[in-house]
């Protein structure tokens, strides 16, 4: 079984190993042990509650638990900006023209931007290889939203993601060495790390304030800006089919994009339902298709739990949950779960539920309504 949990001090091996796989440009999980250190107790901070809540950092590790191994990891950090400042290219466009001589000219144009202060980042997501598929990646990113959506006065109501660019295999970056390697005296890897790292405060001192008129780059740089590397358009292809959208903002180091949605839009909040559990003895077929799937989480904060389930287990008002995934999730009967769908279909049951569940609100509304006009308990 696959499992969603909270980020714990004996993770470090395992996410040392995926980080150090993972090779350059992935700036959040660099291959630093003692920075990863520092992260997990940042996290089990958060989730302890002993930091303020716009400090929290709410890391998730995905554990294969007939191994105890972990296989993946995805954050939420709840705001940016507010220690360290936040860079971004803002990608806008400056028009010049001339009545007298007949010209109009529009230049794309980057600008320096500070925007995404105080806005929720979802970030670090990584998966193990040998784990790709099988709807590993979509479980791994989509719990997170989950826990936005019962712990929003943790979040802001806007989520971004920033998006890794376009590099080589020697972490070369087209726009870095157009750009970034004219102000800073480093590679585009070194510079990459100290971002990781936390260390910003150099990109402040080194980096112009002006606008970069783009066509003064060369063309290599100009084909990378907004674009994604390889390894990250599954990610990217996960987030637009939940709703997220280029927001015209790029990194200043890759020129990778950055993706965001309002919590209210994303697919897995518009789409999840509540049920109570219901604990059942008997076997169950847990190895059915993406599609046939649903994320179950316990709507807990500390001791957050997502796994997923077949479809076929949910009825009108509980889900029907195997003793074993019970005890995973750390629930018994009569708890409260939310539920949402793993992998988008426009035919997934979950749907019909979720209509069903309108109805009923509207009909309790029309009772409630018809008792309060007529003074009736």
């Amino acid at each position: 079984m696959l499992l969603i949990r909270p980020l714990q001090e004996n993770d470090l091996d395992d996410l040392y190993g995926m980080a150090q796989n993972a090779g350059k440009g992935l700036t959040t999980l660099p291959a630093d042990r003692e920075l990863l250190q520092r992260k997990i107790e940042r996290t089990r901070e958060s989730f302890n509650q002993r930091c303020a809540p716009e400090a929290g950092l709410y890391l998730f590790a995905l554990e294969e638990t007939q191994s105890r191994k972990t296989v993946g990891i995805s954050g939420i950090e709840a705001r940016v900006g507010l220690e360290e400042v936040f860079y971004n290219y803002r990608l806008s466009v400056t028009v010049n023209a001339s009545r007298e001589l007949g010209v109009h000219v529009r230049t794309p144009t980057l600008h320096l931007s500070n925007d995404m202060t105080d806005t929720t980042e979802i970030c670090s997501l990584l998966l193990a290889g040998g784990y790709q598929g099988g709807g590993n990646g979509l479980l791994l990113s989509r719990c997170r939203f989950m826990f936005l959506d019962d712990f929003r006065k943790h979040f802001s109501e806007k989520v971004f993601a920033e998006m890794r660019g376009v590099s080589d295999k020697d972490g070369r970056s087209p726009l870095w060495d157009a750009l970034g390697s004219k102000f800073f005296d480093m590679e585009f890897s070194q510079a990459d790390m100290l971002s990781g790292l936390g260390n910003k405060s150099f990109i402040a001192e080194l980096m112009p304030k002006y606008p970069i008129y783009l066509p003064m780059l060369p063309e290599e740089a100009r084909a990378v800006i907004g674009m994604v590397h390889d390894n990250t358009r599954p990610a990217l292809k996960m987030l637009q089919a939940e709703g997220f959208n280029f927001n015209g903002m790029v990194d200043i180091f890759d020129g990778g994009p950055a993706v965001e949605a309002f919590v209210n839009n994303i697919r897995t909040v518009r789409e999840s339902i509540n049920r109570h559990a219901m604990v059942v003895n008997k076997p169950m077929n847990l190895d059915v298709p993406p599609e046939q799937r649903v994320m179950i989480s316990n709507r807990a904060f500390r001791d957050f739990r997502v796994t997923t389930l077949p479809m076929e287990c949910i009825g009108p008002d509980t889900v029907s949950i195997p003793r074993d995934v019970a005890e995973a999730l750390l629930i018994e009967s009569g708890d409260p779960v939310r539920l949402a769908p793993l992998k988008e279909s426009a035919l997934s049951p979950i749907h019909t539920l979720k209509g069903q569940e309108s109805e009923d609100e509207k009909i309790l509304d029309r009772v409630r309504h018809y008792r309060n006009r007529h003074g009736q308990d």
